[in-house]
């Protein structure tokens, strides 16, 4: 994922204070564990091996030089490098330079390596339980992969300067289309999806996305900041999609997108008292409309048929809404840059 592009200058004493946190063993250690993805206290107690209001004091200390980012999930919280505050200019060059032999290192990066594998673990037990259900359902629409073949087709070659995942589940449009972006955020309800999206997009080898717990009928992310909103496969499980739609096209940055995809109207009521859906599938016009609603045009629809015919099937729709405001019209802020 390409780097966060940072504009402001640092000032000294902001310097002075970056270097004096870094300057430190452990913090050291802690930054170029934070540079292989995000981490939570208890990760970072099991590598390092020591005591959890050290670490604690260390991240605090990290926060308020600038040079981490913290935010919760649930009782937990995780940490990252920030990417979005002058003072990560200093923060690359410096854990670049560090020898990858380093004994020391070494052995974090080992400890790191069991770290993630237990979160694999944990999400394929996690997948166990629910296999049989989602294969069923799977088997009545079109395939995954052919889904996001369309999905890659209706967004086309245009540059994604930061997108947000709304409910994002087990992280697979992040790992479709996070590598293609500067900035990726997925947010999700459960903190148990966001442990298997975080496990997913550490086995697929994509690094630097924004994971956030967060109801998606208050996204706790900027407003007019992502030029691509997803919805994928969320509004059949809400109580009010319209609303949830409106608090999507909130996030879009001037001339940018909002993709939905869900499921086009159906009758199946089985995966209503099985599987939550709240609503049955959404006509072409429906979505049109809530858009519309919302100050987005709708210039591209589609269906993609279930593999089979008869009424145990399910037709995937995707839509895709545009700002009809031009990009000029205000600044579109990423990595907290104002850019005309």
């Amino acid at each position: 994922m390409p780097s966060a592009e940072i504009e402001t200058m640092l000032t000294l004493p902001a310097a002075l204070a970056a270097l004096r946190a870094a300057g430190e063993e452990t913090r050291l250690r802690i930054l170029s564990l934070l540079a292989q993805g995000e981490l939570s206290v208890t990760d970072l107690t099991d590598i390092l091996g020591q005591s959890q209001p050290r670490i604690s004091r260390h991240l605090k200390l990290l926060v308020e030089a600038g040079l981490v980012e913290r935010h919760r999930e649930g009782a937990w919280a995780f940490f990252r490098l920030a990417d979005r505050d002058p003072a990560a200019a200093l923060l690359r060059p410096m854990l670049d330079a560090l020898d990858a032999d380093d004994a020391t290192a070494a052995g974090d990066r080992q400890r790191l390596a069991a770290v993630r594998a237990a979160r694999a673990e944990a999400a394929q037990a996690y997948f166990a339980r629910l296999a049989p259900d989602w294969d069923r359902l799977r088997s009545l629409h079109a395939p995954a992969d052919e889904v996001e073949a369309a999905i890659v087709a209706a967004l086309g070659d245009a540059p994604i300067r930061a997108l947000v995942d709304l409910g994002t589940g087990t992280g697979r449009m992040l790992g479709l289309l996070a590598p293609r972006a500067g900035r990726a955020v997925g947010l999700d309800a459960s903190h148990a999806m966001l442990s298997v999206a975080r496990a997913n997009l550490e086995k697929a080898g994509v690094r630097g996305v924004e994971l956030r717990q967060g109801d998606i009928h208050a996204p706790p992310v900027e407003s007019n900041a992502f030029d691509l909103v997803i919805i994928h496969q969320v509004l059949h499980y809400l109580d009010d999609p319209a609303r949830a739609l409106r608090e999507a096209a909130r996030l879009v940055a001037p001339g940018g997108r909002l993709l939905v995809v869900d499921f086009a109207p159906h009758d199946l009521e089985f995966l209503r008292a099985d599987h939550a859906h709240r609503r049955l599938g959404f006509s072409r016009e429906q979505v049109a409309h809530w858009l519309a609603e919302a100050g987005l045009d709708c210039p591209l629809h589609r269906d993609l048929a279930p593999p089979r015919a008869g009424g145990d099937a399910l037709t995937v729709s995707l839509w895709v809404g545009r700002d009809r405001r031009r990009i000029n019209d205000m600044p579109f802020r990423t990595h907290d840059r104002e850019v005309a």
